[in-house]
């Protein structure tokens, strides 16, 4: 198993297979920005499936597919078959924001994608043309009903909760979330790049405590996958209501995760700048061994929390090119 140098297990790794992203989320990228990564530096399907296998090999056992949005990908479905059947790996899953989902729900299932992820910040059509910068909510709506049909289990939707935004509506999607037995997840924005620290976040302490009234939910104990909400359940324990709260109660001292991002970068925290370098070593010809020592040696590198609230002007690069 990985661990870092505050004895933390490294067991969950983040792999972002593009940059790009059909929505331009308010919080996220900024409309008009061009400046993606060139496919050529992008890591191909084998590069992916070799480093993946390394990191199977020293104790990682839980994968997801992240952007930008991944489903711009093409042939995500054969590169998922490929990394599901990997050793080590249990646990795949995959991060959307289903604009395409009901495309590739059931190839993406069959291929061994068990979870999915959705962005979905309002069940209000303007809301989410305003925060999406697009009419996007038909085809979401759509993509998280495909996904559904097609059996993934659980489904959680992660909803970003800004303040003066979306905030009065967090009532509906939590009833929309009981009706359909979803998971749903309120987080706090993080100020990554300009337009994260443009986004008016919400503390989600009172949310917490008006949701524990106004639906009767009671304090979870178990986890639900391997993230650093916490959570609430209804009463009849048939869905739950997750927080992740990075803004004012950060969960570090827990984290168990890196972000590989598709030119190979890996990231060892979302609001640090310690970063490795993997993709001269893929082209450069490194054997396997000295590819684990390089992860085992990018590990260490791992600092002990990030400085959202203390600099929050720190982190210039925008969450999609980190991976979600």
């Amino acid at each position: 198993m990985l661990r870092d140098r505050y004895g933390r297990s490294i067991e969950y790794l983040r792999l972002s297979v593009t940059d790009r992203c059909d929505l331009r989320c308010s919080y996220c990228i900024p409309k008009g920005f061009k400046g993606f990564e060139e496919p050529q530096h992008w890591l191909s399907f084998d590069e992916i499936e070799r480093l993946v296998a390394a990191f199977g090999r020293l104790g990682t056992r839980r994968l997801r597919l992240t952007g930008g949005e991944p489903l711009l990908r093409r042939n995500l479905s054969e590169l998922a078959g490929r990394l599901s059947s990997l050793p080590g790996i249990d646990d795949l899953s995959l991060s959307t924001n289903a604009t395409r989902l009901a495309h590739h729900a059931a190839d993406l299932r069959a291929a061994g994608v068990s979870r999915i992820n959705v962005s979905l910040d309002s069940l209000d059509r303007a809301c989410m043309q305003q925060i999406t910068g697009r009419d996007s909510l038909g085809m979401i709506l759509d993509g998280i009903m495909a996904g559904k049909a097609a059996g993934f289990d659980p489904i959680k939707i992660n909803m970003v909760a800004l303040r003066g935004v979306n905030e009065h509506q967090i009532d509906a999607m939590v009833a929309f979330c009981i009706e359909h037995q979803f998971v749903l997840r309120l987080i706090e924005a993080m100020p990554m790049g300009a337009t994260g620290r443009d986004a008016t976040w919400l503390d989600l302490g009172p949310v917490e405590r008006h949701l524990r009234r106004h639906f009767g939910l009671i304090h979870q104990p178990a986890t639900l996958g391997g993230g650093p909400a916490r959570y609430l359940a209804t009463p009849d324990g048939r869905t739950s209501v997750g927080f992740i709260t990075p803004m004012s109660q950060h969960f570090c001292a827990d984290c168990n995760r890196v972000r590989l991002a598709v030119d190979g970068t890996l990231y060892l925290c979302l609001g640090q700048e310690d970063k490795v370098e993997l993709r001269p070593l893929l082209r450069g010809g490194a054997s396997d061994a000295e590819l684990e020592q390089a992860i085992r040696a990018a590990i260490e590198l791992k600092p002990e929390k990030h400085e959202f609230r203390e600099q929050p002007g720190k982190i210039i690069r925008f969450m999609s090119q980190t991976g979600g």
